[in-house]
């Protein structure tokens, strides 16, 4: 199936800036996409290079079969929602979002009709004739969603879209545009600094740092099969140790520091089977503390509690593990009966071989 975006190998310069390094990437039909990574990737450079108002350096930009070389902004088959939402205050929420159907055709009445279909669409149904500076923070992102829709684009750029809202008000959004792709079923394009926003919302992402895509998977292959260490610091908490790793024909062995000896399959080093010194890491769920009395059948180190976050739903808990210079972070559920341990227990921390991932380096 041909993807309805691609990119290969493209370039962007600033002067001496090289802001885009060689980006290959291609984005499917009906697909949410992020791109994610720390402020300065290039991952809004990149985003505006698709929406074309960044010309690229080198490499070709193709969206549904057609090179967009020379094509403009306005010509080409996407709409953008800015982080700013961009919203004019001095109209109201109906002539904010009919404002790209100015030239259209269409007759007054049709227009109306679009308008308020799209205001149903983003549940602004009955705001037309609200003025927009009345609306809050989450009421004038649903109008920039519902002006950038109406245009009917193949597909939606979102520019760090909900980076403005309260944490309460950003969950509820996502949840919204999630819903709102899967009704209107275009690709959307999201660009975000946010590791969770990016794993709660996507079907794929891109991980970039410096101009460059570090990894590229479905939310849970990165999280769980992070390809690099930069990756698997940057997706969620990890626990990083060092280890020391052989081959013994096809099956590896890892000798991981303060956890012992264990096995591992090849899909647990998806960057590749350094041998010798290496790092394996260990995300804080897979981890858990046994309380008095409890029985396992996974391996068993032990380690004294270091240090104590509660969470109300979580405790998170720094474990010293001999061997270990860092204390080993564990999530653990606050379930009922279940005590929250004070700083300087000695405990037993449970952990299961098929958890490690292995790292090069």
């Amino acid at each position: 199936m041909t993807p309805l975006i691609e990119l290969k190998g493209v370039e962007k310069h600033y002067g001496d800036y090289h802001a885009l390094r060689g980006i290959d990437l291609d984005i499917r039909q009906g697909e949410f996409f992020s791109l994610l990574g720390p402020s300065g990737c290039g991952k809004t450079t990149l985003l505006r290079t698709i929406a074309g108002f960044e010309a690229v350096s080198s490499g070709t930009i193709r969206i549904d079969g057609r090179d967009m070389k020379g094509v403009a902004a306005n010509h080409r088959p996407t709409n953008m929602v800015f982080q700013s939402y961009a919203v004019f205050p001095h109209l109201s929420v109906a002539e904010n979002v009919g404002f790209g159907l100015r030239r259209d055709p269409r007759s007054k009445a049709e227009k109306a009709r679009a308008v308020e279909q799209a205001l149903e669409m983003v549940g602004l149904g009955g705001y037309g004739q609200r003025r927009a500076h009345a609306l809050s923070g989450g009421q004038r992102q649903r109008v920039a969603l519902a002006r950038a829709l109406i245009l009917e684009p193949k597909v939606l750029l979102l520019d760090e879209p909900l980076s403005a809202l309260d944490k309460k008000m950003r969950e509820q959004m996502q949840v919204e545009l999630i819903r709102l792709q899967r009704q209107v079923g275009i690709t959307f394009i999201l660009v975000t600094h946010d590791q969770e926003e990016a794993l709660v919302m996507s079907d794929r992402i891109a991980v970039m740092f410096e101009g460059e895509i570090g990894q590229m998977a479905d939310p849970e292959t990165l999280y769980r099969r992070p390809a690099s260490k930069r990756v698997a610091e940057f997706i969620g908490k990890m626990n990083f140790l060092p280890a020391d790793v052989r081959r013994d024909g096809g099956a590896i062995e890892v000798d991981v520091a303060g956890l012992g000896r264990g096995a591992i399959a090849a899909e647990q080093a998806p960057g590749g089977v350094p041998v010798g010194a290496a790092t394996v890491g260990l995300r804080p769920e897979t981890l858990a503390i046994l309380f008095e009395g409890e029985a396992t059948d996974r391996r068993v180190a032990e380690g004294v509690v270091d240090e104590v976050v509660y969470y109300g739903d979580m405790t998170y808990y720094d474990v010293r593990v001999p061997g270990v210079d860092r204390p080993l972070n564990i999530a653990m559920k606050n379930l009922i009966g279940r005590p929250v341990l004070d700083v300087g227990t000695k405990t037993r921390v449970a952990w299961d071989e098929r958890a490690l991932v292995l790292l090069p380096g």
